[in-house]
């Protein structure tokens, strides 16, 4: 059972409808193209989908700021051995989650050659922030990890100007995050779903992203400290809109952009979890507004993400290396069923919707056996 659930009722839905709505935008139907607001902005701007990762990293923050407690009872090595265990197994975990199903059947049957893995990714870029975050934490004062967390922040926008292209640092070819990664890894280990090689979870855009986890650890920490009242709620939700506000400003010079990671951003992901956080005290906690007990549908898919994401983002790979009618079974679900009963981006949606109904089963059937994976 998951003890932090009775006490922080706000906290596990939070990561539970993250999971969800990351599985529903990741996993949209063929045939048609998704809903606006389920798709990334292109480049400069800010869609909701574009929240679900940032908000990811932040549940990751809430989770340490529980786990981080028994960091105080052990000494330095040991803590630095668990930092950087969970660091390499959720590390490469992601690798080997691109790298599957390690073989392909186009052509005949031949290994996937590892020279054309991606090396980073989601998971990658979640190992990265949370073993920043955690050493910052562990090691450092509040104010020296506030201090440094804005430094990221800045430092990040001073180093895209400087050794981006001058003609245009924040464009997607001229950026210097694509400069880094080519340098490090090359074009065959990037992210091509952008037509170019093009990683949105590069390494240079891992700096400001460290500090999504940092504010999601301290929001954990604060309602742990302040309890789960009109105070905690209210300082919530004016911190999330001062963010707001702020990455707004910092828009006009330095654009909102999800694929880039700017600091604008950073600023505008973290606000908007706040309020929905302080939004989810209010409705969990003080008024228990929780009739018919929905709130245990996004409990159960909160209790084991790392093994349910794993699990959306493999689970169609096979499924589609099925041929029917000349088709992938994917695609042939998609053609035969729900663009004949709801054709255009309403049967995405419901495919989206069905399949994570499907993952959630299968965090259900976990949770009622009392199996909760952690690395």
């Amino acid at each position: 059972m998951d003890k932090s659930s009775p006490r922080f009722l706000s906290l596990d839905v939070f990561r539970g409808m993250t999971l969800c709505f990351m599985i529903i935008v990741n996993t949209p139907g063929s045939g048609a193209a998704p809903f606006a607001p389920l798709e990334h902005a292109a480049w400069h701007g800010f869609t909701p989908t574009d929240l679900v990762f940032p908000s990811f990293l932040f549940a990751v923050g809430n989770a340490m700021s529980f786990s981080m407690k028994r960091y105080q009872e052990l000494g330095n090595a040991a803590v630095l051995s668990k930092i950087f265990r969970r660091t390499l197994l959720i590390f490469l975990i992601g690798y080997l989650m691109y790298w599957f199903p390690f073989f392909s059947m186009n052509g005949g049957f031949h290994w996937k050659p590892i020279a054309n893995t991606r090396i980073m990714g989601v998971l990658q870029r979640i190992a990265l922030c949370y073993c920043f975050a955690s050493l910052m934490i562990h090691f450092l004062a509040k104010r020296s990890v506030i201090i440094l967390s804005a430094l990221f922040l800045v430092l990040y926008w001073i180093l895209l100007l400087i050794y981006g292209n001058p003609a245009d640092p924040l464009s997607m070819t001229g950026n210097a995050g694509i400069f880094l990664d080519k340098f490090l890894f090359g074009d065959k280990h990037l992210y091509h779903g952008e037509g170019i090689p093009f990683d949105p979870e590069g390494v240079l855009s891992t700096l400001p992203a460290i500090v999504n986890v940092v504010v999601g650890y301290y929001a954990g920490k604060f309602v742990q400290q302040k309890g789960k009242g009109y105070d905690t709620t209210t300082k919530l939700l004016l911190t999330g809109c001062l963010f707001i506000f702020l990455a707004l400003c910092w828009n006009m010079v330095f654009p909102i952009n999800k694929k880039l990671w700017t600091s604008s951003f950073v600023l505008v992901t973290t606000g908007l979890d706040l309020v929905i956080l302080s939004a989810l005290i209010y409705v969990l906690e003080i008024n228990n507004w929780n009739k018919g007990n929905w709130a245990r549908f996004f409990t159960i898919m909160g209790k084991n993400p790392l093994p349910v994401y794993v699990l959306s983002e493999i689970l169609l790979l096979p499924v589609s290396m099925i041929i029917i009618g000349g088709t992938n079974a994917v695609d042939w679900i998609n053609n035969v069923f729900y663009q004949v009963i709801a054709p255009g981006p309403i049967g995405s949606l419901l495919f989206a919707i069905s399949f994570m109904t499907i993952c959630w089963l299968v965090a259900y059937l976990l949770d009622r056996k009392n199996i909760y994976i952690r690395v």
